[in-house]
């Protein structure tokens, strides 16, 4: 019995309906009971270019191999020697599918793909023979290899298209080229032990990317694991054999993204964390610890003074206990900011540390709880929890979970800040899976909760204090002020987002539920005037800097513009770049401390210096962007390019003169410090 198959009804419909004249443009089909193979050419003459395709058509399920085929098989190989008047042909692969099977990946097509090839001939205006003898695997539940013999005969003449010319170029555009044409760009590629990691940007956001790697022989690459950030892609490469993966190394890349693709030839850069996770969580704890002495979290001093010195002579257990709480109080916060980022990161939306500061109704609850917790410290109101939560807190001492909460506030307040070895953790774990994620993470919360879990060993730290007296009602006074102060804060913050008025209203409806609390306590006016007084201080905006720096500021700046960056170095330039908050207490630090000290402030204002400031305050894609294409999510950050520095070198979250202006004369590169 004769079994007819789509591909072979295909074939036959060709071969009684195209007109002669585009028969003269094919071979004959060369058939096997799974593939059909010939050549075609774009045109039915020689010209001086000859464009033209090797033609596959599979029965379902059946497929052939790309150039680089995986974990088995083989491409067509092509044997040229026995045509005539044609020179080297030029071979091009459309970008190709992964086939999984039993853990081990194959690359190729199936169905139906076109090979085009290019070649010209030796001797032009003469007529072309082609002969191709090609030797292809094809594979299913099983693999055959079979052999073709092709001939293609062009005569001489004026080029005219042939009927195959349309089959051809929508395999040519198939074929990857630098990515513009699809908005695709490989953006670099690192070694971190055995692991390639490559990011990816494109213009609309990814739908299913992959990345197929090829390289030594003595290394293969096996499937990434792939994070989406919105048009953002980070592809996480396991890398096995007996070569090394290291800085230099040449690698091909092609990035296949449904019908779009890019392919980039990378020399293999060492990743600026080029270490073990161990290392990265040990870096994690030490930055949760040095995120203690940060201008952020020194607000929430007067919460964890008040936990120190109300325990003076009190219980050891009881101080024991209540520590733990606030130091479970943190490590629970950071769990959730780490399954939150994880969320959003799923989601595709841009991710990073203290971005919840880019939101207003984040600000708005956050100014109007420090205001809360400033009324608790001033007596205004006590905080007490319901009866149930309290005998699960610790029976009838009121419980450990206000402790809890105030560990939970501090880690909250401690988010807009970046500390040494914490933006390198957070850029590591945030470029890499849920687990890594949690991970750092939960070492993060470790070191904030540290100098807790100390007093927690050995509570005789907090108890022999002198016991609680009248003194302690000052005290808790005046650090009630240091709420207050952080409530401002925000609310300067808040003015950016939602206007001078906006934020007025929220200042008024802050002052108005303290004073609501006072006259609840007191049940009295007597001090309402103080309390109109303290309104009208919630509508003041802080100010932003010392008067006579702040023109020397505005004349410093230039927006960021990350694509002039590359013609200003090749110009002579060296650039600044400065990512900055209103929310980042850090960064305003730098530039009081550091930026805008007479010496570095003159080195940045020079001829030779463009100094380009990105406001992160307002959410901004670019800028996540950018900062992630240094495996960073967090602020501070600044980078100072030049001819000496073309990638740009980073400086760390705590600047220094001696950083700024090293840096500056390292960009700038041997002729412009001699001529200095």
């Amino acid at each position: 019995m004769l079994f007819v198959t789509p591909r072979r009804l295909a074939i036959l419909a060709l071969a009684l309906f195209s007109p002669s004249w585009a028969e003269a443009a094919s071979s004959p089909w060369a058939e096997t009971d799974q593939t059909s193979v010939r050549l075609i050419s774009a045109t039915d003459t020689a010209g001086d270019v000859l464009t033209f395709g090797l033609h596959f058509r599979l029965d379902p399920g059946w497929k052939v191999y790309w150039r680089s085929p995986g974990d088995a098989g083989y491409p067509p190989r092509i044997d040229w020697s026995e045509s005539d008047n044609i020179g080297a042909v030029d071979m091009s692969w459309p970008a190709p599918r992964r086939f999984s099977v039993l853990g081990f990946d194959t690359l190729g097509y199936q169905d139906e793909v076109v090979f085009p090839l290019t070649a010209k001939p030796a001797r032009a205006g003469r007529p072309v023979t082609i002969k191709a003898a090609v030797s292809y695997l094809t594979c299913k539940d099983i693999c055959i290899p079979y052999e073709a013999k092709l001939a293609l005969d062009l005569p001489a003449g004026p080029p005219r298209p042939s009927a195959f010319a349309h089959l051809i170029n929508r395999y040519q555009v198939r074929v990857p080229g630098d990515g513009s044409a699809h908005g695709l760009v490989i953006e670099r590629a690192e070694a971190a032990g055995r692991m390639l990691r490559v990011t990816a940007r494109a213009l609309t956001p990814f739908v299913q990317p992959d990345l197929f790697v090829e390289g030594p022989d003595t290394l293969y690459f096996s499937r990434p694991d792939v994070s989406l950030a919105g048009k953002r892609a980070v592809f996480e490469v396991p890398v096995g054999g007996d070569g090394a993966l290291t800085g230099g190394l040449p690698l091909v890349l092609t990035l296949v993204d449904a019908d779009r693709s890019a392919e980039r030839s990378v020399t293999v850069a060492a990743a600026p964390w080029d270490a073990s996770l161990p290392i990265i969580l040990a870096l994690a704890v030490l930055g949760g610890l040095i995120l203690n002495l940060m201008p952020c979290v020194l607000p929430v001093l007067s919460i964890k003074l008040m936990s120190v010195v109300g325990h003076g002579g009190g219980d050891r257990r009881t101080v024991r206990l209540s520590f733990i709480a606030s130091a479970a109080g943190i490590l629970f916060s950071f769990l959730v900011l780490a399954a939150a980022l994880i969320g959003l990161k799923s989601a595709g939306a841009a991710v990073g540390w203290g971005i919840q500061f880019q939101q207003p109704w984040f600000l708005i609850a956050m100014t109007l709880v420090v205001t809360l917790f400033a009324c608790n410290l001033w007596g205004f109101f006590d905080i007490r929890l319901p009866r149930a939560l309290a005998r699960i807190g610790g029976g009838a001492g009121g419980g450990y979970g206000g402790h809890f909460l105030t560990g939970a506030f501090a880690t909250i307040l401690a988010t807009p800040c970046s500390a040494p070895f914490l933006g390198t953790a957070v850029g590591f774990a945030l470029a890499r899976g849920p687990g890594v994620i949690l991970a750092v993470f939960a070492c993060l919360g470790v070191g904030l909760a540290l100098p807790y879990l100390a007093v927690a060993g050995a509570p005789g730290l907090a108890t022999r204090l002198p016991r609680p007296g009248p003194w302690m009602v000052v005290l808790r006074r005046v650090l009630g002020f240091a709420l207050a102060a952080t409530a401002l804060w925000l609310l300067s913050v808040l003015a950016t987002h939602a206007g001078l008025l906006g934020a007025a209203a929220v200042g008024t409806l802050a002052a108005a539920a303290g004073a609501a609390l006072y006259l609840r306590q007191r049940r009295g006016w007597r001090v309402l005037w103080a309390l109109s007084l303290a309104t009208l201080a919630f509508l003041v905006p802080l100010p932003e800097g010392a008067a006579p720096r702040a023109s020397a500021a505005e004349d410093l700046w230039k927006p960021f513009d990350q694509a002039a960056i590359p013609g200003l170095v090749a110009a002579g330039k060296t650039v600044f770049v400065d990512v900055t908050a209103d929310w980042c207490i850090t960064c305003q630090i730098n530039k009081s401390l550091v930026i805008f000290e007479d010496g570095v402030l003159a080195r940045l204002s020079g001829d030779k210096v463009v100094s380009m400031q990105a406001d992160w305050t307002l959410p901004s894609e670019a800028i996540s962007n950018y900062l992630a294409s240094f495996g960073r999510y967090g602020i501070p950050f600044d980078a100072v390019y030049g001819p000496g520095a073309t990638e740009g070198i980073v400086l760390p979250e705590l600047l220094t003169k001696k950083a700024v202006t090293d840096a500056l004369d390292r960009a700038a590169g041997p002729a412009a410090q001699a001529a200095r």
